[in-house]
């Protein structure tokens, strides 16, 4: 029997920038490559004679495991970036993300405390940005990373207005 998707009935959900998936893939590579450094000393000073005996097959399976591990992390940057997603609906947000994992999170407007717009130098190379949305419980808090600079800018204006508008309707 399939899941029922746990998406609201009636949503188009906006999908964050495909650059994103270039930038998730730069710094996936990254971090695999260093993790494979790390876990690859011991073995090259086990090679070199600096270190005792350790078994082949330990230094083979541990190599294996990590590349095989690295390989399905690097192939699923696609389908988890292109399962993130947001909608303004009249009272909150929503934002969606997870593949196996799902979660869809309402961030009502009046709730907002602020929005905050962060890009380091990689996000900006691509033009891209995340949205960070702050509200009194920290559990709340919402986050739309990869959307692009644009995109950015208008969600924190609007947001702060809607914000606003139901904070002083209270």
């Amino acid at each position: 029997m399939p899941a029922e998707p746990i998406d609201p009935t009636g949503v188009t959900w906006t999908r964050v920038d495909d650059r994103y998936i270039t930038v998730k893939f730069i710094t996936g590579i990254v971090g695999w490559v260093i993790t494979l450094a790390a876990v690859a000393t011991p073995i090259v000073l086990d090679a070199l004679g600096v270190i005792g005996n350790i078994p082949g097959w330990i230094e083979i399976l541990v190599v294996a495991v990590l590349l095989l591990w690295a390989a399905a992390d690097l192939l699923l940057i696609p389908r988890r970036i292109r399962s993130i997603g947001y909608h303004e609906r009249e009272d909150d947000l929503l934002i969606r993300r997870g593949i196996l994992f799902q979660r869809v999170v309402a961030v009502p407007y009046g709730r907002l405390q602020y929005v905050d717009i962060e890009a380091g130098p990689l996000m900006r190379r691509f033009g891209l940005c995340t949205v960070q949305l702050k509200t009194a419980a920290a559990a709340t808090d919402a986050v739309i990373p990869g959307a692009s600079r644009q995109e950015g800018a208008r969600l924190r204006e609007e947001l702060s207005v809607r914000g606003q508008a139901r904070l002083a309707g209270l």
